[in-house]
């Protein structure tokens, strides 16, 4: 019976060492809200806006001159998916309607559906 809390509290400690080693990839946005949601399958990749206008594709910030490139890179053609990929878009409350639709615009330019996250209202 001791061999075996030994070993619990072994299994405790290891599954605690390893939980902090991962680390979410999201970023800290306030995003609009919302009382209809559209739920999509599950999004090829995100799209994230910062209050300080900041892009990150997957939680990594790029300059918006390459974010087109960065975009398709990370996406492909349309014509390879059965049905169009999906973009998600995270933008802060505070940004300007002009810094999204110019990621609108290169989602349609390459034909993804591209979907805009929001919070629930409470």
């Amino acid at each position: 019976m001791s061999s075996m809390s030994d070993l619990v509290f072994l299994l405790l400690i290891f599954f605690m060492i390893t939980s902090t080693l991962i680390a979410p990839n999201a970023l800290k946005l306030l995003l609009p809200q919302s009382n209809n949601q559209t739920m999509a399958t599950k999004p090829i990749t995100t799209v994230s806006i910062t209050k300080d206008l900041q892009y990150a594709v997957e939680g990594q910030y790029i300059d918006f001159s390459i974010l087109e490139s960065a975009i398709v890179n990370k996406v492909g053609p349309a014509s390879g998916y059965p049905e169009p990929p999906t973009i998600s878009l995270h933008v802060d409350k505070s940004v300007d309607m002009e810094h999204v639709v110019k990621v609108m615009n290169i989602a349609k330019d390459h034909q993804y559906r591209l979907i805009l996250a929001t919070a629930p209202l409470k």
